[in-house]
């Protein structure tokens, strides 16, 4: 929602300000312009990323506008979860998760935490990583392999917003690429009225305007967006790293859940008291 808001915004603005200049709309409905920037812009991303790269980039624009992203209550259910996984463990023993991180989709532990289940990332890094503990491996080098996993994510999950900033960056210049051929053709039209030569103009420059606007209203705050989206399941993945591997190396359940809070950012980490309401309502 926020995104969309900020987007009325920008335009909304912009052609308000226009309007009180006294600007003519209809000048700035340039379709030859979009064409030219529309075209390069796709046509450049083609070129820069391989087939799955570009599905990826394309499934991310919903997400922004419509997603809410990483939320304190995330990090809650996240916490939850974590407790619940190592308080079966240390009642049942550790065979007990086995059938839940096999199939944690059909585990009713997994069940009961939708919004956790939905994000194969942190399911899957979870799972994985209590598969290697169920394994009997060495809390050290279960932490090597966690350190892995989240080096490659990282990577993986800045991809597309490097791309769309990279994207972003080369609209003004093909913004010129669209005014200078407007100028082109403004000159094959010096022997015309002054009125058909200024239209002409006004309308190659305004392949500059909206090339400009669109890098930074709107694609480059998109890339920004899907940057700060990463860092927070990042977090996810962190807390549920330290909490794994807190309980891994003897901590007991809620020991481990709170060394998983303490490394979360200040705006979506729970206080001391919300998460052991949560933990004592889970209890019950």
């Amino acid at each position: 929602m926020f995104p969309i808001i900020g987007i009325a915004v920008v335009f909304g603005s912009i052609i308000a300000g226009y309007l009180l200049e006294q600007g003519n709309l209809h000048v700035l409905i340039q379709p030859a312009e979009l064409v030219i920037l529309g075209g390069a812009a796709v046509g450049s991303l083609v070129i820069t990323c391989p087939p799955k790269l570009l599905f990826k980039i394309l499934k991310s624009f919903p997400i922004v506008l419509k997603g809410t992203g990483v939320t304190k209550k995330s990090h809650i259910a996240l916490m939850n979860l974590l407790y619940t996984i190592f308080t079966k463990t240390r009642k049942d023993g550790i065979l007990a998760i086995e059938s839940d991180i096999e199939n944690p989709h059909k585990s009713a532990l997994f069940k009961g935490y939708p919004d956790i289940l939905k994000n194969h990332h942190v399911v899957d890094f979870i799972c994985d990583n209590l598969r290697v503990f169920v394994l009997g491996v060495n809390p050290v080098e279960i932490e090597e392999m966690m350190d892995l996993e989240m080096d490659a994510h990282h990577q993986e999950s800045s991809l597309a917003p490097s791309v769309i900033t990279k994207i972003a960056d080369s609209l003004p210049g093909f913004g010129i690429v669209a005014a200078v051929l407007g100028v082109v053709i403004t000159m094959g039209k010096m022997s015309e009225s002054p009125e058909v030569i200024g239209h002409s103009v006004a309308a190659a420059l305004v392949g500059t305007f909206l090339g400009i606007l669109l890098c930074y209203g709107f694609l480059g705050p998109i890339g920004s967006n899907l940057e700060h989206r990463a860092r927070d399941e990042s977090k996810l993945l962190e807390s549920a790293r330290v909490g794994i591997l807190s309980f891994a190396k003897g901590a007991a359940p809620q020991i481990a859940v709170e060394a998983a809070r303490r490394v979360l950012f200040s705006d979506t980490k729970p206080s001391f008291k919300e998460l052991e309401d949560s933990l004592r309502k889970k209890r019950a």
